[in-house]
């Protein structure tokens, strides 16, 4: 139960009295999740879903709201918090900082089918063609200075393969992407996994939690969301799926000739990512409360198949 600090009714009808969405009915505390407390709460009016900010780095909050409000401005489905009545969002709620969002349609897709994988990067095209221009400013703290600087921390606890594996492929990103200019550059999500999706059928109903959301790479979240969205369970590539959520993207924002270059090094660099931060959590650094970590061997598995088969041949844009 991902409920580290738990609320009684009494305090959470409290708190809702800074807000007008009505009068307080029920709340639910939210299965699922690794670092805050969440609730669903229900009133007379609406459903809504309280955060409770467990973990991390509470002075980088304001980033987040003021990108979640800067996406639901230009009509992206995301939860934009909900400001009271003196146009505050981010308060303080059993001593932990707290946000109220509105509740989003749907559900996680386990097995996304291409109307979803459709609708997915169509979305994101339209995200990254407007988070080029959000102002805010937060450094992708899981970059390629980070793999550097991490993949270390790991090594004594890889088989020998395994530790030449990942040395060598931090050395290939050095080299790599030391040969081009700056990518295109704006605000990502950080985390498009499908657990960070609803969808209401084939709609896509909302993206959220963006507590991994930062200013970086464009290409580095579409990457992550290709090796989580289009793999098979060996690891290699679902040509259905990449083909139809990258044609999409690219009705939206067409890659650049650099992004076309890099993208199967990019590839192996998000999968690398996620193996050390798992890996990391398993060994070294542990969740504070007591969750199963995930298991690292899901992108162990598919870097290989990305260092073995290569990406598949980008499609090109279609409108």
């Amino acid at each position: 139960m991902a409920v580290f600090t738990p609320l009684s009714d009494a305090q959470v009808a409290a708190f809702l009295k800074r807000f007008d969405v009505g009068h307080f009915v029920s709340l639910q505390g939210v299965a699922g999740g690794t670092e805050n407390s969440t609730f669903f709460v229900t009133t007379d009016r609406r459903e809504l879903v309280l955060t409770l900010f467990e973990q991390g780095e509470h002075e980088e909050l304001p980033f987040f709201v003021d990108l979640l409000d800067y996406l639901d401005e230009h009509r992206l489905p995301v939860p934009g918090p909900i400001h009271d009545l003196d146009g505050i969002a981010l308060h303080s709620l059993a001593d932990k900082p707290a946000l109220l969002f509105p509740r989003m349609p749907g559900r996680h897709p386990e097995a996304p089918n291409l109307a979803q994988c459709q609708a997915l990067g169509d979305t994101l095209g339209r995200l990254h063609g407007v988070s080029q221009h959000f102002s805010g400013h937060r450094p992708n703290p899981r970059d390629l200075h980070w793999l550097q600087a991490m993949h270390h921390k790991v090594l004594t606890y890889l088989s020998p393969d395994d530790q030449s594996l990942m040395k060598n492929e931090v050395d290939d990103f050095e080299s790599a992407f030391s040969q081009y200019a700056e990518l295109p550059q704006g605000a990502i999500h950080g985390d498009l996994f499908r657990d960070n999706t609803l969808f209401d059928g084939d709609t896509l109903g909302g993206i959220i939690d963006f507590y991994n959301g930062c200013t970086g790479d464009l290409l580095f979240d579409l990457a992550i969301v290709i090796n989580d969205w289009t793999s098979n369970e060996d690891g290699t590539l679902n040509a259905e799926r990449y083909n139809t959520l990258l044609g999409a993207y690219q009705a939206r924002r067409p890659l650049t000739q650099d992004e076309r270059n890099v993208w199967p090094i990019m590839l192996r660099m998000t999968a690398l990512r996620y193996w050390l931060s798992r890996l990391l959590v398993v060994y070294v650094d542990p969740p504070a409360h007591d969750l199963t970590p995930h298991d690292p061997e899901r992108f162990h598995t598919i870097l290989k198949a990305r260092i073995a088969h290569g990406a598949l041949p980008l499609p090109e844009a279609y409108l």
